[in-house]
């Protein structure tokens, strides 16, 4: 969790009528830990969902509001402008598509501030951009700036003085030598051309996501500022550029747009967006009976706008609040309004007794058989990558069940079978000493209507000496130790196994799973040079309930 540092007595005095202890007594219920207490220093953790709380002012915002001093939406006043605009060109499409911006004037700047916008700027990096995957931000001396801008790309040859720097160096000396270019550089793949943002005298302003050129460093004497933000997805450029907006006119500066135009490209509106809750659904979850006129004053404390529209109310959330996404968002800033300390924890209506599940109980005999047998229990993910569960075992994967919007590149789709996990696991220890065995029991997932969720049991041995009647054999003993019966395997051919080694198996005349010599391209793959045998099969409740 990121940790901002603040002085109580600069809260003070941006929030008003607020003692310290006060201060200090609120900020948990602001959803805020407090880490550690200096005299008048306190470091603050926050949740990485509200960047706005990565500076004293953001934190102000939401304190005016819990202590009753100023309550409702913050609205951002920008001034349009048609003096500051930046021109796209089409060639940034297919590597950093997007550009949205704004002017901030007349502000007042000193270290500590400059401390806190380079902090939330980090912060928002690593939060909403995604490590500056998504989107990053530039903000800038606008004094030092020529308009109308540019937004351009331009060879690895190019050069400029870059931020933090007196020499200047080539885009592809910035890529090669600096910390910033070897930490980031990797966005733009090896692409040949680099986006770029110049002024009207093709002076650089920006080299985004990198860095930005040392001519409009942000410094105590700087009044006006420049703000710009580039990414590969428009509303994600907007939501960071509508944090930094909203901090910059708390701060005091006064606000103009920057319009944009050209290649998929618009200015940006940073508007609030409506949403409704039931006033019914509030209450169910806090366990609480306030009327709709406490809930529509509990949401302005949290900075939120409400009025009564029938029998639900709508709620008008600023640009910056991008954490919330639907009613029972609005529930919880409900509850931060009315006050988490004032919600009375109530005991059950029932009491019962835990007890743990006959499946559950099921699955430790079973689990303790196999360690019995001299086989390592393995704990994998349930989701997984195409690479591991496809590729590389050399299966097909025509029934993929993907993961919408899935944050990570490595875990992006349901896996159907345990066993490529397993091969995976083999491969990751080539460097230990074998005998090696592992076996793992999970959920497995299938592509139906609806998609169904089964548990497996899967299985791997590597040696110099493993083969088909090892494997079948530790098939067989957990089996007949656990239900007292014995397996059936049907030769049969499998793409994970090698020709000729391989069988499905049956239990009681019905297919529960298949069993082999793991074949020899899956082997390369994964660089393993021991034979592997193994095997998998699905847990059906009948044969569960027998352990």
């Amino acid at each position: 969790m990121p940790v901002v540092e603040l002085s109580y007595s600069r809260l003070q005095k941006l929030i008003g009528k607020a003692s310290k202890k006060q201060i200090s007594e609120s900020l948990p219920f602001l959803g805020l830990d407090i880490e550690s207490e200096d005299k008048d220093l306190v470091r603050i953790e926050y949740s990485p969902n509200r960047p706005d709380y990565s500076t004293d002012f953001g934190i102000a915002l939401g304190m005016q509001g819990l202590l009753g001093l100023k309550t409702g939406a913050i609205k951002l006043n920008i001034k349009k402008s048609k003096q500051y605009a930046i021109s796209v060109k089409s060639d940034v499409a297919k590597i950093r598509p997007f550009v949205t911006g704004i002017v901030a004037k007349n502000g007042k700047i000193d270290d500590k501030i400059i401390k806190q916008l380079m902090a939330m700027q980090e912060d928002l990096h690593f939060g909403i951009g995604r490590k500056r995957k998504k989107s990053s931000i530039g903000i800038h001396d606008l004094d030092k700036i020529v308009f109308p801008l540019t937004y351009k790309t331009t060879d690895r040859n190019h050069k400029f003085i870059p931020l933090n720097s007196e020499k200047e160096l080539s885009i592809s000396q910035i890529l090669e030598t600096t910390d910033v270019g070897k930490d980031y550089g990797n966005l733009l793949a090896n692409s040949k051309k680099m986006p770029l943002i110049v002024d009207a005298n093709q002076y650089t302003v920006s080299f985004p996501p990198i860095i930005n050129a040392a001519v409009t460093t942000v410094t105590t004497k700087t009044k006006n500022l420049f703000v710009e933000v580039t990414g590969i997805n428009k509303a994600d450029a907007e939501d960071m550029l509508s944090v930094v907006a909203t901090i910059l006119q708390s701060a005091g500066f006064s606000l103009e747009s920057v319009q944009i135009s050209g290649s998929q490209n618009s200015s940006p509106k940073l508007e609030p967006k409506k949403m409704k809750v039931n006033p019914i659904l509030v209450n169910q979850i806090l366990g609480l009976n306030l009327n709709p006129a406490k809930i529509i004053s509990s949401l302005k404390k949290s900075r939120l706008d409400a009025i009564k529209k029938g029998k639900e109310i709508e709620c008008t959330i600023p640009a910056y609040r991008f954490d919330i996404f639907g009613p029972m968002d609005l529930v919880e800033e409900v509850a931060l309004g009315y006050g988490i300390q004032n919600l009375e924890p109530q005991l059950s209506p029932s009491q019962t007794i835990g007890q743990t599940n006959s499946i559950s109980q099921n699955l430790k005999s079973l689990s303790n058989i196999m360690v019995g047998l001299g086989y390592l229990e393995a704990l994998n993910s349930s989701l997984t990558s195409k690479r591991v569960l496809y590729e590389m075992a050399n299966r097909e994967d025509s029934q993929t069940i993907s993961v919408q919007d899935s944050k990570s590149q490595e875990h992006t789709i349901l896996r159907d079978s345990i066993l490529p996990g397993l091969l995976e696991n083999l491969s990751r220890n080539i460097h230990e000493s074998y005998p090696q065995k592992l076996f793992e029991t999970g959920s497995v997932f299938s592509l139906e209507n609806p998609i169904t969720e089964k548990t497996n049991l899967s299985c791997v041995s590597v040696h110099k000496d493993a083969n088909f009647t090892e494997i079948k054999s530790v098939l067989n003993s957990l089996l007949k130790i656990g239900t007292g019966k014995e397996i059936e395997t049907v030769a049969e051919e499998h793409s994970v196994f090698e020709k000729g080694h391989s069988a499905t198996i049956k239990f009681e005349n019905k297919k529960i799973g298949i069993i082999g010599e793991i074949n020899e391209k899956i082997k390369e793959n994964y660089k393993i040079r021991d034979p592997v045998i193994g095997f998998e099969i699905s847990l059906s409740d009948s044969i569960l309930k027998s352990f």
